[in-house]
């Protein structure tokens, strides 16, 4: 067999070893990978839903803001909730929760009964199972990913949701060219009905696992009964609940890097949220399909990202990596506001995808080798808390003010804001020196 066979078979292998290695990977991957595959296609509608209806980014603001607002509201306690409570069965109760709504906005949709004021009421409650749902899923992961599998499970993971999001986006653009938002809606909750199978046996095998872990440790507590070195330290509730801020203290690149990124997502995913829809069906006056496929390169730049990422056991000078990947990203949204040429905008995207993809890579893995699984949920939570938490502000500020001074000059700025940021955090030795 060629040398260069021999390789490709390698890198393949190493891709798959989580699969063939963890039932517990193989089922978490699966039910979320088919939820993404939904919540892909909903994403890329719900604009087109709101700005069909009232043409506004103001409005199409104000509908991010409702959807993020319970996020923001309640990960400062999720966090805490996940930690204390079964993982899977969180997961279970909040996707039960997200397939009905999505099977009754289908319904509405397809009745003619969808007001503004009852999709706000969904976003919301959307958004509330997304806060308890997120801290829920990175706690399993860095359950799962253990580090014999972790750098291949996290590619393996992330390459197959950039697949995914290929799919989602086009698959979008075409329901709603060829029939109608409803049917977004309704493969959406199919997709949930899916994940719920997947995680139900995520959950049967996780207690058939913790039945033996919990008989082995019956037999070392007999067997160290008289021993009180082996009593178990008591913490208050107070304790309990700040043990995420006590670990991000002690590492200046997460604490940091939350800190820059709570701002910097104002301005990155605030464009890409409210403006992006707005420049391809508004301002330059293009076919849905064409947006879906803009965020199916997006897809294609992150999967180029993720596949790089993972071709190496090691990266060197990650600090670097994850921040240089964040500063492409801002020049490709800086570049959306001069380029018109449809093909051209739909080639920016796959760079902001690679650089928002290498950034992501870097942080999840630090995350994992740095912060105790016991303790990883409240630090999601705190992570996502700060990633989230002016996003209801930034949008509402982003729609406003792009009906005040146009969204190609709004654009320009908050562009420009985040890469700004970007070059601050580089100016940090604790950033720099991340390796």
């Amino acid at each position: 067999m060629p040398l260069e066979q021999e390789q490709q078979e390698s890198v393949i292998r190493r891709f798959l070893s989580p699969v063939r290695q963890s039932k517990a990977f193989t089922y978490l991957w699966l039910g979320q990978l088919i939820a993404m595959l939904g919540s892909s296609v909903t994403m890329i509608i719900l604009p087109i839903l709101v700005y069909t209806l009232t043409g506004s980014s103001t409005i199409m603001g104000l509908a991010m803001t409702i959807y993020m607002l319970p996020i923001v509201i309640i990960l400062p306690i999720s966090g805490w909730i996940v930690d204390h409570t079964d993982r899977v069965r969180l997961i279970l109760l909040t996707n039960s929760i997200r397939f009905v709504l999505m099977l009754s906005g289908a319904i509405l949709i397809f009745t003619d009964q969808l007001s503004l004021a009852v999709l706000y009421v969904g976003l919301a409650l959307y958004g509330l199972m997304e806060g308890i749902f997120q801290p829920a899923y990175s706690a399993l992961r860095a359950e799962i990913f253990t580090p014999d599998i972790r750098n291949a499970a996290n590619a393996l993971t992330q390459v197959s949701i950039q697949f995914v999001r290929l799919l989602g986006p086009t698959l979008g653009g075409i329901l709603v060219t060829v029939a109608s938002p409803g049917s977004g809606f309704a493969l959406d909750s199919l997709t949930y009905l899916f994940s719920l199978l997947c995680f139900t046996l995520l959950s049967k095998h996780f207690i058939s696992k913790r039945q033996q872990e919990r008989y082995k440790q019956q037999t070392i507590d007999q067997a160290s009964s008289t021993d009180l070195s082996h009593s178990p330290v008591k913490t208050s509730v107070w304790q309990e609940f700040t043990a995420g801020f006590v670990i991000l203290q002690k590492q200046p690149w997460l604490w940091i890097t939350i800190v820059i990124f709570s701002l910097l997502n104002i301005c990155y995913v605030g464009i890409t949220s409210v403006l992006i829809p707005w420049l391809f069906k508004i301002h330059h006056h293009l076919d849905p399909i064409v947006y879906g496929l803009a965020m199916t390169s997006a897809g294609v730049g992150a999967i180029i990202g993720a596949v790089l990422f993972g071709s190496r056991k090691q990266w060197r000078k990650r600090g670097w990596i994850g921040y240089g990947g964040a500063l492409l990203s801002g020049i490709a949204l800086f570049l959306l506001s001069v380029i018109t040429w449809p093909p051209g905008m739909v080639m920016i995207m796959a760079l902001e995808g690679f650089g928002l993809m290498m950034f992501a890579l870097v942080w999840e893995t630090s995350l994992q080798e740095l912060v105790p699984v016991e303790s990883f949920g409240r630090v999601a939570s705190l992570d996502m808390f700060g990633s989230f938490a002016f996003l209801p502000i930034g949008f509402l500020l982003i729609g406003w003010l792009a009906d005040q001074i146009g969204g190609l000059i709004t654009i320009s700025l908050f562009s420009g804001i985040g890469m700004l940021l970007v070059i601050i955090g580089l100016c940090v030795p604790a950033i720099r020196r991340f390796d």
